[in-house]
């Protein structure tokens, strides 16, 4: 076997894991942007899987995700939060949390929901969140707000906990 051979084999046993992006959005009040999945139960932030396949960075798969899923196309902000999240019947997921800003009311009359994934978006405020958002999702949130209250950094979190 060559050594080539011998790096082929060792990446393919390597672990597997998925990797996800997703932005931030705000309005002027601070409540948070909230889409609604059909596709499964519960909200999420506007956001979804990086195609590696295609070299996506993370930052690139939120803005696409993003552009796709609510009709925003625009350059998003620092990265707010970076979390492991254990799988369960499925390998672990990398989520990159992105600042999105505070979208202007014209800005909000431009969503167009991507039909094909979407019922409906709404804008919650904190204390709502955890409602909305259970587990670990909520909690990354949070967090980034948090963070973007702080003015600097980002989380590292581990389910959602910070762990530095």
């Amino acid at each position: 076997m060559t050594t080539t051979e011998d790096f082929a084999t060792y990446i393919a046993g390597l672990p597997r894991v998925l990797a996800g992006a997703a932005a931030l959005f705000r309005d002027d009040e601070g409540r948070v942007l909230l889409v609604e999945p059909n596709y499964r139960e519960g909200w999420a932030l506007p956001g979804g899987t990086i195609e590696s396949d295609d070299g996506e960075t993370p930052r690139q798969g939120a803005r696409r995700e993003t552009a796709e899923e609510i009709g925003l196309d625009r350059p998003l902000g620092r990265l707010l939060a970076v979390d492991w999240v254990h799988g369960t019947g499925r390998p672990p997921l990398v989520a990159y949390l992105y600042d999105g800003g505070v979208l202007s009311g014209e800005e909000f009359k431009a969503i167009r929901l991507q039909e094909e994934e979407l019922l409906s978006w709404r804008l919650v405020p904190r204390e709502e969140l955890a409602e909305y958002l259970p587990g670990a999702l909520g909690r990354r949130v949070l967090a980034a707000l948090d963070v973007l209250a702080e003015g600097a950094g980002t989380a590292e979190l581990e389910n959602g906990h910070r762990v530095a």
